[in-house]
């Protein structure tokens, strides 16, 4: 299949989404600080929790931008040649 004409789309809808997926994942890491991170954390459960409402709704499109992401580039690789 020839994606060449498409190239200047797949282009913008490339940056449309990264920045989307880096938007969606900054929302994410709310309270988190540099010792939670690295496993020092004051949280009891071990660091397993439920995400619930808008937590779960973030997590979903965080992964389905990502996977829309990773097609589209690999059809704008396949675009450019």
């Amino acid at each position: 299949m020839d994606f060449q004409p498409l190239a200047p789309y797949l282009s913008v809808v490339e940056i449309i989404l990264g920045i989307t997926l880096i938007i969606l994942v900054l929302l994410q890491v709310k309270g988190s600080d540099l010792g939670g991170f690295l496993g020092g954390g004051t949280d009891l459960s071990g660091g397993v929790r439920t995400r619930r409402g808008i937590e779960a709704t973030l997590h979903k499109l965080t992964i389905a931008n990502s996977i829309v992401f990773f097609i589209v580039t690999i059809l704008a690789f396949l675009a450019w040649g």
